[in-house]
C-alpha cells in the first residue's frame, strides 16, 4: 500500500516538472500570437455578442460602416470600435455622422468598460435606454443629433465619472433630473439645448468644474438658480428661447470671472427696480468679468443704456436687439475697442449718434434701425474700415447721404431707408464694389441716379429706391448689374423710355417701375429676362403694344400693366392665360380674350361701323343743319316757355332718386381715388372755396392733374345744385368754359372733377394781389382792350350756360340811332335793372364764400332781369340773393 502512493506521487512530480519545462521551451512570441487569435478572455466575447446586438436593431447603413461587424473580424478591428489594450475589452464606440438609421440597443449596457460613447448626427430614435446606467466608466456621452425623445432618464446619475454630455438637437421632454447635477460632480460640458425639457433648471451647485452650460431653445420655466455662483470655471452660459423669468442675474456674475460669453436672450427676465434700470447689472458684468459676447435680446428690458458699459473692454458682440431701451447712445461705447457687432435695433433710443462711435476700428456690424434717432448720419460712419452691414432704417436720420459711406469698401449690405434723408445720392456709393444690398426707399432723395451706380457690379440681393423724387431717364448703367434679382425703382418721378439694355440684367426676379412717368413702347427684349416672377410697370404713360415675348417667361407669376395708354391685343400664353383685367386697367385701347377686357373682333366691327357712320355724317350733316335752323327758329319761343313753366315747378329729387343714364358714360372715379389723389383732401392742396363747396388739386395715378370740386353737404339743397350743375356741365363745349371729367356721388360725398387750370384762376388775373391764397402768376397791367375782351368772354360764357348758343352780337346804326331817345317808362326801368344788376354784380363780388350766390342761381337772376328788359312783367327775383322782386315786379 505504501509502494503503490509512493510510486504516484513520484508521477506527479515526473509530471510536473515535465510541463514546466515545456512552459520555459516555448517562446513568449509564439504564446503571444496564439492569445491574440485565440483569445482566452470571455469579458470581450461580450463585447462582441453586444455590439452584434446592436447592429442587428440598425435597419439602415448607407455608407457600410458596419460591414466588418461579422464573426471573421475580430471585435477591436470592426469599425469605429477601439480596445483597451491592458483589459483588452471595447472602451470606445464611434460612429458618428454615419447615416446609420435605427434604435439606441440596450446592449450597448454590457460594453462596461466604455468610456466614449459617440453617435452624433444620425437617425437614431426611441428612448435613451435606463440600461446605461451600468456604463460606470463612461466619460463621453454624445448623442447629438438624433431623433431621441422621452425623457432623461434619472440613472443617469449612477454615471459618477461623466464629464461631458452632449444630447442636443433632439425631442428630449420632461424635466432635467435634479440628481443628475447633484451626482456627476465631475461634469464638466453639457449641452441639452434645442429639445422641449421643461421645468426649471435644478441646482448645479456640485459640478464645481462646469465651464460649458447650454440650455438653450428648451421650455424651461423659473429662474437661473443662484447655485450656478459656485461653478466659478463657467465660460460659456448659454440660456436663451426659453421661459426663464426674475431680474437679470448681477449678483451670480459677479462670482463669474472667467466669463467670456453670456447668452440670456429671448425670455422673460426684466432689468432691476421694476425693470427701469440696466446699471447694476452692466456694473457687476463688466467689473467682475471678461464677457466677450453679451446676448440680451428680445426681452423688452427698461432703462437707459449705462456709461458702466464703457467698462466691458473685452466686449467683441453686443446684442441688445427688441428691447424697451430708451435715451441716448452713450459716448462711453468707444471705449469697446474690440467691439466688431453692435446691435441696438428695435428700441426707443432718441438723440444723434454719437461722433465717438468712429473709434471702433473692428466694427464689421452695426445694426440701428427701428429707433428714433434724429440728425445726419455722422460722416465719420464711412470711416469704418472693415464695416460689412450698415442698418439705419426706420428712423429720423435726415439731412443729406455722407459721401464718406464710399469709403466703406468691404461693406454688404446697407440699409437707409424709411428716414427724412434729402440731397442726391452719392456717386461715391459706387466705389462699395462688394455691396450685394442697397434698400435707400422711403426718403426724400432727389436728382438722378448717378452712373457710378455700375460700379456695384456684386450687388445681388436687391436694389431699392422706391419712393423718393428721383427724376431723369433710367440710366443705361443700370444694365451692367447682371446679378441683381430685385430692383424697385417704383414711386418716383423717372421719365424717358424703358430701355432694351435692362435684359442684360439677367438674373431680376422682381422688376418693379410703377408710378412714374415713363413713356414709349416696352422693348420686346424684356421677355430675355427669364427668371422674372413679378413685373410692375403701372401707373405710367407707356403706350404702344404689350410685348409678345412676355408670354416667354415662364417664370413670370405677377404682372401689372395698368393706368397706362398701352393699346392692341393683350398677347395670349404664358402669364396671359393666368392674370385678370386687373393688370391692363384704364388704358388706351386694349383688347383680348381676357374677361372683362373688351374683345378684339367686336372692336373691330365698331371702328368699321364708326367709319363708315363718319362718312355718312360728312354728307347728310350739311344737307340737314339748314332744315334744323328754321325748326329751330319755329320752335325756340316754344321751348322758352316750356323752361320757365318747367322752373316753376317744385323740384321732387331726393337722394334714393336714380341718377341719369348720362351719368354713367362718364369715367369711373371712386372716393378713395379722389382721397388719394387729392392727398387725403389736404388743406395745403385747396384751391379756393365757395358757397357750395371747397376745390382742391389733385394727381390721377396717370399723372392727370384735376380739380376735384366737393361739395358742401350742410348748407341749402345740395342734392339740387349738385344734379344742376352737373346737368349744364356735361353739355358745356365753350372755349371760355370748363368740362365736367366725370362726378363722385354718394349719399354722404359729392364731388365734381374737371380740368386743372395750370394758369390759376380769372380772379388771379384779374386781382394779383387781392389775398385770396390763390396763384398770382397773372399780370397787374391789364390794357383797357383786354380787359373788354375778358369781358365779353365772360358774358358768351354766362350766355352759353344758360341758352347753350353764343351772344348774338348787334351793331345796328339804326338800332343806336333809336335810342337816342327813350320815354320816361321805359327809362325808369332801364335805371331799376341797372340798379338790380349793380346789387347783384355786389353779390357775387363778396369775399366770404357762405355770402357769394351759386353759379346757377346767378344766371337765373340774369334770365330774369333779361325776360323784364324784354317786357315780360310776371318775371320776378329770387329772395335768396337779397334782391327786391316787388322792385321789378311794380315795374
Amino acid at each position: 500500500m505504501w509502494d503503490a502512493n509512493l510510486s504516484d506521487m513520484v508521477f506527479r512530480k515526473t509530471m510536473l516538472v515535465f510541463l514546466l519545462q515545456c512552459l520555459v521551451i516555448i517562446p513568449k512570441h509564439a504564446f503571444s500570437v496564439l492569445q491574440h487569435h485565440y483569445p482566452l478572455h470571455h469579458s470581450l466575447e461580450t463585447d462582441r455578442a453586444a455590439l452584434l446586438e446592436f447592429k442587428e436593431t440598425i435597419t439602415s447603413d448607407p455608407n457600410s460602416r458596419l460591414s466588418n461587424w461579422n464573426d471573421s473580424t475580430h471585435v477591436c478591428y470592426f469599425t469605429g470600435v477601439r480596445c483597451n489594450k491592458e483589459h483588452h475589452r471595447v472602451w470606445q464606440l464611434n460612429l458618428g455622422d454615419s447615416g446609420i438609421v435605427g434604435t439606441l440597443s440596450p446592449s450597448i449596457s454590457n460594453l462596461t468598460h466604455l468610456r466614449v460613447l459617440e453617435l452624433v448626427n444620425n437617425q437614431l430614435s426611441g428612448e435613451i435606454p435606463w440600461e446605461f446606467s451600468s456604463l460606470r466608466h463612461l466619460r463621453h456621452l454624445l448623442l447629438e443629433g438624433n431623433n431621441l425623445h422621452g425623457q432623461i432618464p434619472d440613472t443617469f446619475s449612477h454615471l459618477v465619472n461623466l464629464t461631458v454630455v452632449d444630447l442636443r438637437l433632439n425631442s428630449l421632454t420632461g424635466k432635467i433630473p435634479p440628481s443628475f447635477f447633484s451626482n456627476c460632480t465631475s461634469l464638466k460640458n453639457v449641452d441639452l439645448s434645442l429639445n422641449f425639457l421643461e421645468g426649471n433648471i435644478p441646482e448645479i451647485g456640485s459640478c464645481r468644474g462646469l465651464w460649458n452650460l447650454n440650455l438653450y431653445n428648451n421650455q424651461l420655466t423659473g429662474e437661473i438658480p443662484f447655485s450656478i455662483a459656485n461653478a466659478t470655471s463657467m465660460v460659456n452660459l448659454d440660456v436663451e428661447y426659453n421661459f426663464l423669468s426674475g431680474e437679470l442675474p448681477s449678483k451670480i456674475v459677479e462670482c463669474l470671472p472667467d466669463l467670456v460669453s453670456l447668452h440670456f436672450s429671448f425670455n422673460a427676465m426684466i432689468s432691476p427696480e421694476n425693470n427701469s434700470n440696466l446699471d447694476p447689472f452692466f456694473t457687476a458684468l463688466c467689473n467682475y468679468t471678461t464677457v466677450v459676447e453679451l446676448e440680451l435680446e428680445g426681452m423688452g428690458l427698461g432703462g437707459k443704456l449705462p456709461t458702466s458699459i464703457g467698462k466691458c473692454v473685452y466686449l467683441e458682440s453686443l446684442l441688445l436687439e427688441e428691447n424697451n431701451i430708451m435715451g441716448s447712445i452713450p459716448p462711453t461705447l468707444s471705449n469697446l475697442t474690440h467691439l466688431s457687432q453692435l446691435n441696438l435695433t428695435s428700441n426707443l433710443l432718441s438723440g444723434t449718434i454719437p461722433e465717438e462711435i468712429s473709434q471702433l476700428p473692428h466694427l464689421e456690424q452695426l445694426f440701428l434701425s427701428h429707433n428714433s434717432l434724429s440728425g445726419p448720419i455722422p460722416a465719420a460712419v464711412g470711416q469704418f474700415q472693415h464695416l460689412g452691414l450698415l442698418h439705419l432704417s426706420n428712423n429720423k436720420f435726415s439731412g443729406e447721404i455722407p459721401k464718406s459711406l464710399g469709403n466703406l469698401v468691404e461693406i454688404n449690405s446697407m440699409f437707409l431707408n424709411n428716414n427724412l434723408l434729402s440731397g442726391s445720392i452719392p456717386s461715391s456709393l459706387g466705389q462699395c464694389r462688394d455691396l450685394y444690398t442697397l434698400d435707400l426707399s422711403y426718403n426724400n432723395l432727389t436728382g438722378n441716379i448717378p452712373p457710378e451706380i455700375s460700379g456695384l457690379r456684386e450687388i445681388r440681393t436687391f436694389l431699392n429706391l422706391s419712393h423718393n423724387l428721383l427724376e431723369g431717364d433710367l440710366p443705361i448703367e443700370l444694365s451692367k448689374l447682371e446679378n441683381v434679382q430685385e430692383m424697385d425703382l417704383s414711386s418716383n418721378r423717372f421719365t424717358g423710355r424703358v430701355f432694351r439694355g435692362i435684359s442684360s440684367c439677367i438674373a431680376l426676379s422682381l422688376l418693379n417701375l410703377s408710378y412714374n412717368l415713363l413713356e414709349g413702347e416696352l422693348p420686346e427684349s424684356l421677355g430675355d429676362l427669364e427668371n422674372l416672377e413679378v413685373f410692375d410697370v403701372s401707373g405710367n404713360q407707356l403706350s404702344g403694344t404689350i410685348p409678345k415675348s412676355l408670354s416667354n417667361i415662364h417664370t413670370l407669376t405677377f404682372l401689372n400693366l395698368s393706368v397706362n395708354q398701352l393699346s392692341g391685343t393683350i398677347p395670349s400664353g404664358g402669364i396671359f392665360d393666368s392674370v385678370t383685367n386687373s393688370s391692363f386697367l384704364q388704358n388706351g385701347n386694349l383688347c383680348g380674350s381676357i374677361p372683362g377686357i373688351p374683345n378684339c373682333l367686336k372692336n373691330k366691327i365698331k371702328r368699321f361701323l364708326l367709319t363708315d357712320f363718319l362718312i355718312v355724317s360728312c354728307i347728310v350733316i350739311p344737307l340737314s343743319v339748314s332744315s334744323s335752323l328754321v325748326c329751330c327758329m319755329i320752335g325756340c319761343r316754344h321751348f322758352k316757355v316750356r323752361i320757365s313753366a318747367g322752373k316753376a315747378e317744385p323740384e321732387t329729387e331726393t337722394e334714393t332718386e336714380p341718377q341719369p343714364e348720362w351719368i354713367h358714360n362718364l369715367p369711373r372715379l371712386t372716393y378713395k381715388e379722389l382721397f388719394d389723389a387729392t392727398g387725403g383732401f389736404d388743406e395745403h392742396r385747396k384751391l379756393g372755396s365757395g358757397s357750395s363747396g371747397h376745390v382742391y388739386k389733385g394727381v390721377l395715378p396717370d399723372g392727370m392733374h384735376i380739380a376735384v370740386k366737393v361739395l358742401q353737404l350742410q348748407t341749402g339743397n345740395p342734392t339740387k345744385s349738385f344734379n344742376r350743375e352737373c346737368q349744364v356741365l356735361k353739355r358745356i363745349r365753350h372755349r371760355n368754359l370748363i368740362r365736367i371729367i366725370t362726378i363722385c356721388s354718394q349719399p354722404d360725398f359729392k364731388a365734381l372733377v374737371l380740368p386743372y387750370m395750370a394758369n390759376g384762376s380769372l380772379e388771379s388775373r384779374l386781382y394779383p394781389h387781392s389775398g385770396t391764397g390763390l396763384s398770382t402768376s397773372g399780370s397787374s397791367d391789364l390794357t383797357l382792350i383786354q380787359r373788354v375782351n375778358i369781358c365779353c368772354d365772360i358774358a358768351e360764357g354766362m350766355a352759353y350756360l344758360h341758352h347753350h348758343s353764343p351772344i348774338e352780337r348787334v351793331v345796328d346804326p339804326l338800332m343806336l340811332k333809336a335810342m337816342s331817345y327813350q320815354t320816361p317808362e321805359v327809362k325808369k326801368m332801364w335805371e331799376v335793372a341797372i340798379g338790380e344788376l349793380t346789387k347783384l354784380g355786389i353779390l357775387c363780388s363778396q369775399d366770404s364764400p357762405s355770402t357769394r350766390p351759386a353759379m346757377l342761381d346767378a344766371a337765373d337772376d340774369l334770365d330774369r332781369l333779361k325776360r323784364y328788359l324784354m317786357g315780360d312783367t310776371t318775371a320776378t327775383f329770387t329772395s335768396t340773393l337779397g334782391i327786391s322782386s316787388s322792385i321789378v315786379g311794380n315795374h
